[in-house]
Formats: C-alpha cells, sequence, structure tokens
C-alpha cells in the first residue's frame, strides 16, 4: 500500500489516481515522471514543497480489470475519507480526471471543464490540474499546468 508522501500538516493535499507500478514495486510513493514534472512546476512558481502531502484514490496500483466506479468508491470512503479527517488540509488540489470525478463524485467531470478556478467539495477548497504525466506527453499543457500551480500560490497567499 502506498498512503502518500510529503508534510502530512502541509496545507494543500494533492489527490491523484493510483500509484504507478514503480511506486507501487518500491512502496515509495510519486516517483519517476509524475513527481519530476510536479517538483518542477512549483519550484518555476515558487512553491516550496513542503506546502504539500500528496496521497491517491486508490492505494495499489490496480493489477487486473475492475469496477473502477465501485473501486475508487470504496477506496475513497475508506481511505482517503479518513486522511482528510486526520490531516485536514486547507486546499485540495486533484491531478488528472481519475482524481476529479471521484473527488467531485461525478463520472463526467474532467479537468479541462473545470480548471482554472475553486470548487468546494466535500467541505473542502478544491481546484484541479492536469495529471503531470498527461503534461509530460502533451508538453503544450505545461502552460497550463503551471498557471494551475500559480492559481494554488495565489489562493495560498490570499488565505
Amino acid at each position: 500500500m502506498v498512503w502518500g508522501e510529503g508534510n502530512p500538516e502541509a496545507p494543500i493535499m494533492v489527490i491523484l489516481d493510483n500509484p504507478g507500478a514503480r511506486e507501487d514495486r518500491e512502496g515509495d510513493p510519486f516517483v519517476c515522471g509524475t513527481r519530476q514534472t510536479f517538483q518542477q512546476a512549483i519550484a518555476e512558481t515558487g512553491l516550496d514543497d513542503k506546502l504539500f502531502y500528496v496521497t491517491y484514490i486508490l492505494k495499489r496500483k490496480p493489477v487486473r480489470k475492475y469496477d473502477k466506479e465501485q473501486a475508487r468508491d470504496i477506496c475513497m470512503r475508506r481511505h482517503l475519507d479518513e486522511q482528510l479527517e486526520t490531516y485536514r488540509p486547507d486546499l485540495i488540489l486533484c491531478l488528472g480526471n481519475v482524481a476529479v470525478q471521484s473527488f467531485f463524485g461525478n463520472p463526467e467531470l474532467d479537468v479541462k471543464g473545470l480548471r482554472g478556478s475553486w470548487h468546494r467539495v466535500n467541505g473542502y477548497e478544491t481546484t484541479v490540474a492536469y495529471h503531470p504525466l498527461a503534461v509530460r506527453r502533451r508538453p503544450n499543457l505545461y502552460k497550463l499546468f503551471l498557471e494551475d500551480m500559480a492559481l494554488v500560490k495565489n489562493k495560498l497567499e490570499q488565505d
């Protein structure tokens, strides 16, 4: 199980879909391209990585076909809700469509339609951004990713 990484007392909780094969195999959360892209963007935005705690909807990489909505709902209710209750972040940042759909509780939503603004979800000020691996695969998204990190920085500075 990969629970999360970073400062558990951080004001910002980042929610991703699930750990990748490498993270799951090594038991080390948030490695490889996802971490590199995310850290690069927060550094360029002038944010400190100690402001973030990163966790997942699913705490393990899925190994076979499964009912995604049911699995996400069970895992989110059991594990993520417990993390939210324990850590009580000020802000939530959902990265990628799977995290957005799971946290918002609506399989029809997507990053493209929600990014760039704040939403009140489950009692938390929440924003969204593209998944760092999507940004790596489509470099034209990096500018938007930086804009979303700047949105987080501005909100943090206002509060």
